[in-house]
């Protein structure tokens, strides 16, 4: 591909996002010339400029220069970015960064895609743990911090290639990975794809993109799985909990009492391996099935999956804890969906602690409000319920609604409930109720992971 041609200039608008920032140092180190702009200077900016990146702070037309061979941009960029409109003028070519994506994941030969509406960066750093274990020296790219390797990306040296498949946009329908791994299919984005139909068509459509020497590793409890591997020319290997007839199956499932997991793995009826677990919940047993399935597959051995899964602590923002202060532990988590929320919540129920507060800072006004009622009957494992303001991300407010209303309805269903928007009053609510013993989780995809931080300050 024209994109990996050394001394190309490659720019990036957006450079800063977690898989943009990504791809940018996979190409620079490939010798190509990168550059590229973000609203502002982050950690990961930083780190990108002490690669010799150079970066723009903030869209501007003349950011497109001349020299400029191909621009990469994401699906929060429209038409009308000024870069974008630049590009256009001066007939350089634009890629999306998911045709960007698909094309480095098409130079590897064994390479894994993770899809599904929930999980998809847990389950990609436990394949990477694995894969790192058995030596395999993978690349990897993860959306979010994987403390192993310091980062959301490894650049490796051999054909072992990992990373998540976002079903946004369809984005995942330019990947044509060995290994297909579909977590679960439900109910989001439908700013973009209006109702579940669509969903599952689209999961079907990645699905069908799985070469016929490959593999697609699927949850057995998704509704209707058979109509997503209908027709497919790969192999299927189906896991769940305790599933009858999946082809990896957890048993004898133990919850310690600091929440963390052990457990047997049955493979096609036979006893594949104990496991430990040191991230709690079984929505990570799950994802744990999922992970060894896709290494098996590519020849990782049990032991290599064990020792794997066992250096596995998890992800920054996913069920991380953040402290303790007082005697109240601050975890802090990134779910912002309605099944999230009730598995993140779920994790901490088994965590031996006194009262659950839960501060949740929905993110979009359309997914709050196209998934209303399910997030109000989402907060049945906590005891204390705090709103924040909605995070907008990539959306403006149309005025059909507030942060508040998800509070009333929260209430509604029966749980102590109450919206407390700005970050700072959350904070004081919090520092005059929460009691030694007890469990704060910030919940959110937004910025409400600096409640918890700040609560922690002295």
């Amino acid at each position: 591909m024209t994109a990996f041609k050394k001394d190309q200039h490659i720019y990036f608008i957006g450079i800063g996002g977690i898989s943009m920032s990504g791809l940018a140092e996979i190409l620079a180190d490939r010798g190509c010339v990168v550059s590229g702009t973000d609203i502002k200077e982050t950690p990961v900016t930083k780190h990108l400029q002490s690669l010799g990146i150079r970066i723009n702070f903030g869209h501007k037309a003349e950011n497109i220069t001349d020299d400029v061979d191909l621009v990469i941009y994401t699906a929060a960029i429209h038409p009308d970015n000024p870069e974008y409109q630049a590009a256009m003028a001066k007939n350089i070519p634009l890629m999306d960064r998911a045709h960007l994506l698909g094309d480095i994941m098409a130079e590897y030969n064994n390479s894994i895609a993770v899809a599904g509406t929930h999980g998809k960066t847990t389950t990609t750093s436990m394949v990477s743990e694995i894969l790192l274990a058995a030596d395999t020296d993978p690349t990897i790219t993860v959306g979010g911090i994987l403390p192993t390797i310091g980062s959301n990306l490894k650049i490796g040296h051999s054909p072992y290639f990992v990373a998540e498949a976002c079903e946004y946009c369809d984005s995942f329908l330019q990947f044509n990975p060995l290994v297909g791994v579909i977590l679960n299919v439900e109910t989001d984005h439908l700013d973009y794809f209006k109702n579940l139909e669509n969903i599952r068509r689209s999961f079907h459509a990645f699905a069908q993109r799985i070469p016929a020497k490959g593999v697609v590793v699927i949850n057995q409890e998704i509704d209707n799985v058979a109509e997503l591997t209908a027709g497919l020319d790969c192999a299927v290997e189906t896991f769940g909990l305790e599933e009858d007839g999946a082809t990896w199956q957890a048993k004898n499932i133990i919850h310690e009492p600091d929440g963390k997991n052990t457990f047997d793995v049955y493979y096609k009826g036979k006893l594949f391996g104990n496991f430990h677990l040191n991230v709690p919940g079984d929505h990570n047993i799950i994802n744990a099935l999922a992970s060894i399935a896709s290494a098996h597959y590519l020849g990782i051995s049990a032991e290599d999956c064990r020792k794997g899964l066992l250096h596995f602590t998890g992800t920054e923002r996913r069920f991380q804890r953040k402290g303790e202060k007082n005697g109240i532990v601050v975890i802090d988590d990134y779910a912002h969906h309605p099944t999230e929320i009730k598995a993140a919540l779920a994790a901490a129920k088994k965590v031996q602690h006194n009262t659950t507060w839960c501060v949740f800072q929905p993110h979009t006004y359309s997914r709050t409000k196209f998934l209303f009622d399910e997030f109000g009957e989402a907060f049945g494992d906590a005891d204390e319920v705090i709103i924040a303001d909605i995070y907008a991300a990539r959306e403006t407010d149309d005025g059909s609604i507030f942060a508040a209303m998800l509070a009333e309805r929260v209430a509604k269903a029966g749980k102590s409930a109450r919206y407390v928007g700005d970050f700072e009053a959350i904070r004081a609510y919090l520092e005059a109720n929460c009691k030694c013993g007890d469990l704060l989780l910030t919940v959110g995809a937004g910025d409400v992971v600096k409640i918890g931080e700040a609560f922690l300050k002295p």
